[in-house]
């Protein structure tokens, strides 16, 4: 659900079609990398390992929605507006998608606990993440399209909610 939520909000500032393709894929395939990490990494540091993703995870996602607000701000106010570091490079795609599969990585732990038949459940994790995010992102830019420059902001701060909810 926090993957539907939070491609709303990226998808809100006019996401091209093509970036739909690559962001929801690699949603899903960070929803199956990320259980399966924290299933090898919940045998060795159970209670650790996962506040400290979702400590990362929630930083990230600040960050990028502040930037997003940033630019919000700035385009509203007819400065010269940079196209935000999440649309601009893969790398924020990138992050984009490790912050917002990352509570899946706390997922992984109970793999390895609960004997989950761990293809099944890979598989199935990284079709939901991918679908998800695609119908949040599809979403998203459709109420970009009918809020106009105000759904930029509130994109931001729909990412940045959701990172500080992360931190809490």
């Amino acid at each position: 659900m926090d993957a539907f939520s939070l491609c709303v909000g990226m998808g809100m500032s006019g996401i091209r079609l093509r970036n739909v393709i690559k962001v929801s894929t690699l949603i899903g395939v960070f929803h199956v990398i990320m259980p399966l990490l924290g299933m090898l990494l919940g045998l060795l540091l159970t209670g650790y390992m996962g506040s400290i993703a979702t400590y990362v995870g929630g930083i990230i996602l600040s960050i990028l929605g502040i930037q997003m607000l940033v630019s919000a701000y700035n385009e509203r106010n007819g400065n010269r507006v940079q196209r935000p570091f999440l649309y601009s490079t893969y790398l924020g795609l990138l992050l984009f998608a490790i912050s917002v599969s990352v509570d899946a990585l706390t997922v992984g732990f109970s793999f390895a606990i609960f004997q989950v038949n761990t293809v099944i459940a890979l598989v199935t994790f990284g079709l939901a993440g991918t679908l998800m995010s695609a119908l949040g992102l599809l979403l998203g830019r459709k109420l970009g399209n009918w809020m106009g420059s105000f759904s930029n902001m509130l994109g931001g701060f729909i990412l940045l909610i959701f990172g500080i909810k992360f931190l809490i």
